[in-house]
This record gives C-alpha cells, sequence and structure tokens, in this order.
C-alpha cells in the first residue's frame, strides 16, 4: 500500500530528498524546478509540498498519510492533535530561544515578545508565571526590539550570526529542534506495515 507524504517546502525539504533517495524514494522530475505540488516517486509513495506551518493539518485530516516538518511547527501546533511523532530525522538541527538586545535586562515586570511562535511562546512565559503580551510577526522578528515593538523575541536560533548582526543575543532556550516525521493516527493503523517500513528505512538511513 502506497503513502502519501507532506514535505516541509525550503530547506527542510531540501535536506530531506537526499535521505528519502537513500531510502529508495525519489521523485520522478525535479521538485524544485517544477511548479507542481504533488509528485510521484520511484518508489510508489506520493509525495505533495506544502507550507511547515500546513504539513501538520495535512497529516491530521488525513490528506497525508506522514509527513516531514521541524518541531517547531509540531510544538506550535499544539497538543491532541491526530497523529503521532514517530521518527527523528536528525535533520534541520536548531534551537528555539528568546532572544534580547545585549546586555537588555528584562527579567521583571511585564514583558513584549514578538514571534511568529504564538502559542509556544504564550505557554512559555505563563510556566514561568510571567505577564507577556504576544506579539504576532511572520518575518524580520529581530527588527522588533530593535524598533521598540517588543522587548525580546522567540525564534529558531541556528548560528546566532543574525541576532549578532542586530544587535541580540540568545538567552533561554525553549526547545531543542530537528526535522521529525510525524503519522496521521488512523494510518499508523490501517496501514501499520506501510508506515512501520518506511520508518524502518529512515532508521537505516539515519544510521549508516
Amino acid at each position: 500500500m502506497s503513502l502519501t507524504i507532506a514535505l516541509n517546502r525550503g530547506r527542510i525539504l531540501k535536506e530531506c530528498l537526499p535521505l528519502l533517495a537513500r531510502a529508495g524514494i525519489e521523485p520522478l522530475e525535479d521538485i524544485h524546478s517544477s511548479r507542481k505540488l504533488i509528485f510521484d516517486t520511484s518508489g510508489g509513495f506520493k509525495l505533495i509540498v506544502v507550507r511547515g506551518s500546513d504539513v501538520p493539518t495535512y497529516v491530521e485530516h488525513g490528506v497525508a498519510h506522514v509527513g516531514i516538518t521541524g518541531k517547531d511547527t509540531i510544538l506550535e501546533y499544539g497538543e491532541g492533535a491526530s497523529f503521532y511523532e514517530r521518527l527523528d530525522l536528525g535533520i534541520g538541527v536548531c534551537q528555539l530561544m528568546v532572544a534580547a538586545p545585549v546586555k537588555a535586562d528584562y527579567s521583571t515586570g511585564p514583558i513584549r515578545v514578538a514571534s511568529k511562535f504564538v502559542n509556544v511562546s504564550r505557554s512559555y512565559f505563563e510556566g514561568l508565571g510571567r505577564q507577556a503580551t504576544i506579539i504576532p510577526l511572520s518575518g524580520a522578528i529581530e527588527l522588533a526590539p530593535l524598533t521598540g515593538l517588543a522587548d525580546v523575541i522567540v525564534d529558531i536560533v541556528d548560528t546566532g550570526n543574525t541576532l549578532r548582526a542586530n544587535g541580540l543575543e540568545a538567552r533561554e532556550a525553549i526547545a531543542a529542534i530537528s526535522t521529525r516525521l510525524i503519522v496521521n493516527r488512523a494510518a499508523q493503523k490501517t496501514r501499520f506495515a506501510a508506515v512501520q517500513d518506511l520508518i524502518d528505512r529512515l532508521r537505516q538511513v539515519i544510521a549508516a
């Protein structure tokens, strides 16, 4: 039984395609040069390419049996979703962190937080017992503290070069992030053999 896999476009897509190829799953045409969003593969799977934030939605609703996306996306999507997180692919490794202007003190009082990770940010500061106003932003997050829009940001940090270039520094780590494989709850039961075969193949590739 073939499976449909939802893939996160962008950097994760570039990193996971070679991994899938080593597991015997290669698109029959060049994904990067095509305007198509659905691709057949040499392994009998079907790939659909969507925005990262939409991968859990396609998996939860059963349009895709399996999805590959970042842990940050899974955390933001929230608990109680109808999918299982089955495998850490070990790619796209980074940190979800609080960052602030260098030497800035935000340890007391209400705080303004800019982030595209609204749910994660709210949960994190609530857990600290902090009164936080969450300001949703979808891009150029580093600009928020520089313009006075926010005191701190919550964002993905890889090398930290962008932070440093904008006078910011990483402070608290919220979560370790990497690319994960998620499986629709119903598909885990009705297509168990196919799902497990895919996971086993990817595990072997990762181990190698």
